[in-house]
């Protein structure tokens, strides 16, 4: 299971640091790879990983792409919350929500 997360296009993006620093202060020991295919965000002692898109170290749009199991409670409900606080929203197959 995915769901997306996006900045409202009125926003200034969020850099990279600002959204790791969100995760942590959510108690979530976040940290952030940078590959050649793109930008991750992994969660200690979670299968749930963060696709954050990128550029010039700048974000407004990821994807959780949620862990056998962890669709649902932890660590799912701890990245929303980090996220809504720096002002995201999340898009189902329904549409926009918030977080």
């Amino acid at each position: 299971m995915e769901t997306v997360l996006q900045l409202s296009d009125v926003s200034a993006p969020n850099t990279l640091d600002e959204v790791v620093s969100a995760l942590k202060k959510e108690s979530l020991k976040a940290r952030l790879e940078s590959k050649t295919w793109g930008d991750w965000i992994y969660i200690e002692d979670y299968r749930t990983v963060i696709s954050i898109e990128s550029s010039r170290g700048l974000s407004s749009s990821a994807t959780v792409e949620h862990g056998e199991g962890e669709e649902y409670g932890e660590p799912v409900q701890s990245i929303y919350r980090a996220f809504a606080k720096l002002g995201w929203h999340g898009i189902d197959e329904d549409g926009e929500f918030a977080l």
